[in-house]
């Protein structure tokens, strides 16, 4: 019986390297096999395409267009969407809040939904063709392989892929680490594990620029961050710029930005912004597209500002869907539609954008009508943006809902420990409000102590109370 490569390469050569490709890299540098089965999907919606001609470089325009033309069914559309979804995380797994665990396991189910995407593309395609197939183990050899070829050949791709595979890991490792600083807030910092593999990619890319272009983006960025010590921001803008002007599209869309805000380095130009931007947007970059709405918004070109968010949401960027959602609120650009703004900033929140999770969060917790697994859901918004972004806010709004019991329980010592973990990050404006609500507490707790005589509660009131240094009688 054929292999699955086999049965992919008897539908299309090119839909086959792309399937191979993701198959070699799920397990060693599962970002690797994500873009490639976003490249996967590009490919396939060509072959479904036929001679007709795409209109748009956007996968989900593409999609759609095949959708709407009646090309494609509606369960083969959604199926092609999700595929793309997979693709977005790929690109950018750190924004979706994933750890190594997560990226491998998505890697491996995307490798899964993209059999069953072909096989329900196959019933178009080559209705005739034997779509039986045995499918063979993911094999684990390929780090190995790209060792030899980075380290005994030199060979530049390989280093680069080495390179990303550890960014890769230091990045999400990053995240858990700062929760445990939380967590741990006497430990000093915890961020051994992400530094050491951020000094190993920024050495991969180190080898790999002069002959990668992709390489001297990645060895710009860990220039300018400093992923080995003292960051050297005038040499990464300049390497940045370079792998832009030669055509790398990450390039484009972050020298784009670095024009639209304005570096140490690099003056802000709104001309030079709009150009990389595009450039970049055209080529199906969503952080550009996103970017170039905000752009447009800036300059009170509402309607472009709105149209560019939206095809950026569509592509699964959360912060444009979070800006498109605040659009679609006041009616900027658009016509205003609470509905679908909500629609948005649900997608936004969904996709691990902070702001989009503190706000509908805010917004579930203000509807008395909740079911308690809406409110689970607003609970659990509230503790990833305290756990991702050390959100003063978060802290204060979650604990005022365990003091008041709008999560359908009282929690004095989580509400006590939020408020304690809240002073130790705010500023002096948030200082006024955990001031009051800590005196607000401890009002509280000293009426009630006195009249309880359940030693489990008891004990919980004099915990919290220790929290907020209240003396115990």
């Amino acid at each position: 019986m054929q292999t699955d490569s086999q049965w992919v390469a008897n539908i299309d050569a090119v839909l086959a390297s792309e399937y191979d490709k993701a198959r070699d890299y799920a397990f060693e540098v599962p970002t690797q096999c994500l873009l490639h089965i976003r490249a996967f999907t590009h490919r396939l919606c060509q072959l479904l395409a036929g001679e007709r001609i795409f209109d748009s470089v956007n996968l989900f325009d593409r999609i759609e267009q095949l959708n709407k033309q009646r090309l494609i069914s509606v369960r083969l559309a959604r199926s092609l969407h999700k595929l793309r979804g997979h693709g977005n995380r790929g690109a950018h797994p750190e924004k979706y809040h994933l750890t190594q665990e997560a990226l491998l396991a998505l890697a491996e189910k995307s490798l899964s939904d993209a059999r069953q995407v072909l096989a329900l593309a196959c019933e178009q395609l080559h209705p005739k063709l034997n779509c039986q197939y045995q499918l063979q183990p993911l094999g684990q050899d390929a780090g190995r392989e790209l060792c030899y070829r980075a380290v005994m050949e030199d060979d530049c791709r390989s280093q680069y892929l080495l390179g990303m595979s550890f960014k890769a890991k230091a990045l999400l490792l990053q995240e858990q680490e700062q929760a445990l600083e939380d967590d741990l807030p006497d430990a000093g910092s915890l961020h051994q594990g992400s530094d050491e593999f951020l000094a190993k990619a920024m050495y991969w890319f180190s080898l790999a620029y002069r002959c990668d272009m992709d390489a001297r983006f990645e060895y710009g960025v860990a220039l300018l961050h400093g992923y080995q010590g003292d960051a050297d921001a005038d040499q990464g803008e300049a390497l940045i710029a370079e792998a832009a002007n030669a055509g790398v599209i990450n390039a484009k869309a972050l020298l784009g930005y670095f024009y639209l805000t304005g570096t140490l380095h690099t003056a802000a130009d709104k001309a030079l912004a709009q150009q990389y931007l595009e450039a970049a947007a055209k080529q199906d970059n969503a952080e550009a597209m996103c970017n170039l709405g905000v752009l447009y918004y800036q300059q009170g070109q509402l309607t472009l500002g709105y149209d560019w968010s939206l095809k950026a949401a569509d592509a699964g960027f959360a912060q444009a869907q979070y800006h498109l959602a605040l659009m679609l609120a006041k009616g900027e650009g658009c016509t205003s539609n609470p509905s679908l703004s909500e629609y948005w900033l649900t997608e936004a929140a969904t996709h691990g954008q902070l702001d989009a999770m503190l706000l509908r969060a805010q917004q579930l917790l203000n509807d008395e009508s909740l079911s308690a697994q809406e409110l689970s859901v607003a609970e659990d918004y509230l503790r990833q943006v305290i756990r991702f972004g050390r959100s003063v806010p978060a802290m204060i709004e979650l604990s005022v809902a365990l003091t008041d019991g709008m999560l359908g329980r009282i929690d004095v010592v989580g509400a006590a420990a939020l408020l304690a973990l809240a002073k130790r990050h705010a500023n002096d404006e948030h200082h006024e409000i955990i001031t009051a609500l800590q005196q607000s507490l401890q009002q509280q707790l000293a009426q009630v102590m006195p009249l309880t005589d359940n030693p489990q509660e008891l004990s919980a009131m004099q915990r919290a109370a220790q929290l907020l240094d209240m003396p115990i009688n």
